[in-house]
């Protein structure tokens, strides 16, 4: 589904009253009560909810979903996310899920919060996490891991028709239906039906008769109440129609785990410890094996990646991934050392011939300024600070990241166990557990393996068939002189050179399909001091390139892992044998959906095939893995994840009879 909402999102615009009240401008409506907001967020939404009790009933390892129509300031997610903090048990999560068409700017929901001090333990993480929200699913993670906000920005009838989620209790929270109609429609109110179960509660401060009636068409049953104030009357109730029935099998979500939660990942780059750390922030034990001698020392090991946004604008489903992967990997980054192991410099991408400058015309129009824009030569210059053959388009949030230094931060939890120099060659199931062997040697065993180990996961036989390839990529490192220091940001052709860092310049990459051979080659590290030239002949020159002996270069190579699809491969394991035998028909006739429940090899996971684009990547795809593990609301559209899936291939070969 092409998600149109992008082209549409738009920043809110404020005015502020004698009080200092937010008002929206396009609606003409407020935000709040101007009476007492927080008030009528805890009657109408927390109280109408039942929030209190059902917060204080939840047990360690539980969670309570709640799903707003309209984010506005916040206030009603903070309410709630004070409220639990109160009366949830020290391992229950909250996960909040809201829709904003018109986000406010980061200084107006600044301005409009500090009317609430008492609620600034809340709004201040709020507001150092809000930062790269862009159109589509964006996730958003605070008190390690107990409150996860999932805000989707753009249109609510889309977005929430995209969304995989059970919601518990519904915020009906739009501006007034007379001045915001759109929020009130049947086809929505259907959208959030299909959401629903027989336990859903549903609070909104509207008491129109219109959205009452068209709630109880929907599947809700719905009353009016008293108000507060001079609110004379509100609407509470609770959905008692029919759930739709699931999805197509081979994507539908696989049974959770029993017993413990306890999980071995195999791999400790980016992938893996991104995955351990989601999974342990859920109170998971997880055993994370790396058989190097360290973390990140494969594609993960550079020093300086580049969070290189390749967008569509036809917003694919990777171009989707990308845009909320970006948000996530860049709300994380916030929580290094800005300067030593990341920096939001930016990233130019150079207009270099006259078809990369269409295309980078048609995704400027296709997406806010905010994310990217397109600028000239001299501005492109001014942002770069050297000169430049072109001019091209800027991703001002965007920039470098020391991959290892977010390795380190995302591996260090308590409930990560690291083991190194453990190298896993064969899964074994025993029972209701994995165990991960190196010969005769048992190395950990858990009710939960996630392979994250690249293209080596092949070497597994329950993952053997997955098309994954490897593609050999060099970066060369150049020594920083007094007038490459003038570098300000990343700047893209068909390589990158990235601002100083430790004294020097890092330089790439290479691609090679066909090579095994990790040694450095002088070959390569002559093409990268080309792809430097054709950047910047003036930088090439103040490094003193013409002059750099190949030879003599520093430099790392590694391997990337792709798919055939360029989409990563995120999800469950099926058993492939006996997949196509459950899906043969399909080689028959495709549009056929039997009933017949995917052969999931239980607890078995994949995060792989990010290629070049781990950064941005893989650090969502561990988000989803932990969603998929914990019963919660995929952190992006559910035709991305079945992009993901590794299910996929299986079905195309069947599909095209091939199997």
């Amino acid at each position: 589904m092409s998600d149109t909402s992008n082209t549409t999102h738009q920043q809110a615009h404020l005015n502020w009253d004698a009080q200092g009240q937010p008002l929206c401008a396009r609606f003409d409506d407020l935000y709040f009560s101007n009476e007492d907001g927080l008030a009528e967020t805890r009657y109408v939404f927390l109280a109408n909810n039942q929030l209190p009790g059902r917060f204080a009933a939840l047990a360690a390892g539980e969670q309570l979903v709640i799903g707003e129509t309209g984010f506005g300031t916040g206030l009603n997610f903070l309410c709630a996310w004070q409220l639990f903090e109160q009366q949830a048990a020290p391992g229950a999560r909250l996960h909040f899920v809201s829709v904003e068409k018109y986000p406010l700017s980061n200084a107006d929901l600044q301005r409009a919060l500090a009317l609430w001090p008492e609620l600034a333990p809340y709004a201040e993480p709020l507001l150092a996490q809000y930062v790269a929200l862009h159109p589509g699913f964006q996730r958003l993670v605070f008190a390690g891991g107990r409150i996860v906000l999932t805000l989707l920005i753009g249109d609510a009838l889309e977005l929430f028709g995209q969304l995989d989620a059970q919601v518990d209790a519904w915020f009906l929270d739009g501006f007034a239906p007379a001045k915001n109609p759109d929020m009130w429609t049947p086809e929505l109110f259907a959208e959030l039906a299909k959401l629903s179960h027989a336990s859903t509660t549903l609070g909104t401060f509207t008491s129109t008769g219109y959205v009452r009636r068209r709630l109880n068409d929907a599947g809700f049953k719905m009353k009016r109440v008293p108000g507060l104030g001079k609110k004379w009357e509100v609407l509470k109730g609770g959905f008692i129609g029919t759930a739709e029935a699931s999805e197509k099998p081979w994507f539908s979500r696989p049974p959770q785990p029993v017993g413990p939660r306890s999980a071995i990942v195999i791999g400790a780059g980016l992938a893996g410890c991104a995955t351990a750390a989601s999974l342990a922030q859920r109170g998971w034990q997880v055993c994370l094996l790396e058989r190097h001698a360290a973390i990140a020392q494969e594609a993960s090991g550079n020093p300086q990646g580049v969070l290189y946004l390749k967008l569509s604008a036809h917003h694919t489903t990777l171009s989707r991934l990308i845009v909320s992967g970006f948000g996530h990997s860049r709300r994380l980054l916030e929580r290094l050392h800005k300067g030593q192991d990341w920096d939001n410099c930016g990233v130019l991408q150079l207009a270099f011939d006259a078809k990369e400058a269409q295309r980078q015309a048609q995704l400027a129009a296709a997406f806010p300024a905010d994310l990217l824009t397109n600028l000239d030569r001299s501005a492109a210059e001014a942002r770069a600070g050297i000169s430049l053959p072109a001019g091209g388009l800027f991703y001002p949030d965007a920039g470098w990241v020391h991959p290892p230094a977010l390795c380190a931060l995302l591996s260090k939890h308590p409930n990560i166990q690291l083991q190194l120099h453990q190298e896993a060659l064969e899964l074994r199931r025993d029972g209701d557990s994995w165990q991960a062997w190196n010969g005769e040697q048992l190395l950990a065993s858990a009710g939960v393996v996630v392979l994250a180990s690249a293209a080596e996961i092949k070497s597994f036989s329950q993952s053997a068939d997955l098309p994954l390839k490897r593609i050999r990529g060099q970066i060369s490192r150049l020594p920083a002189t007094e007038a490459s220091r003038a570098l300000s940001t990343v700047v893209c052709a068909e390589g990158y050179v990235a601002p100083v860092r430790q004294d020097e310049h890092t330089l790439g990459a290479s691609f090679d399909f066909n090579s095994n051979d990790l040694t450095l080659n002088s070959a390569d590290h002559a093409s990268n001091l080309q792809l430097l030239e054709e950047i910047s002949p003036e930088l090439s020159d103040a490094l003193n390139a013409p002059a750099l002996d190949p030879e003599q270069l520093q430099g790392r190579a590694a391997f990337r892992c792709t798919s055939p699809d360029y989409l990563p491969i995120v999800g469950p394991l099926a058993d492939s044998a006996a997949f196509a035998e459950a899906y043969a028909v399909l080689g028959k006739d495709a549009r056929q959906v039997p009933d017949t429940p995917c052969p999931w090899l239980d607890g078995l996971y994949i995060n792989s095939g990010h290629g070049s684009r781990g950064l941005i990547t893989a650090p969502l795809s561990g988000e989803l893995i932990a969603a998929w593990l914990n019963n919660e609301p995929l952190p992006v559209p559910a035709d991305v994840a079945q992009a993901c899936h590794p299910n996929r291939f299986a079905l195309r070969a069947l599909i095209r009879n091939k199997s």
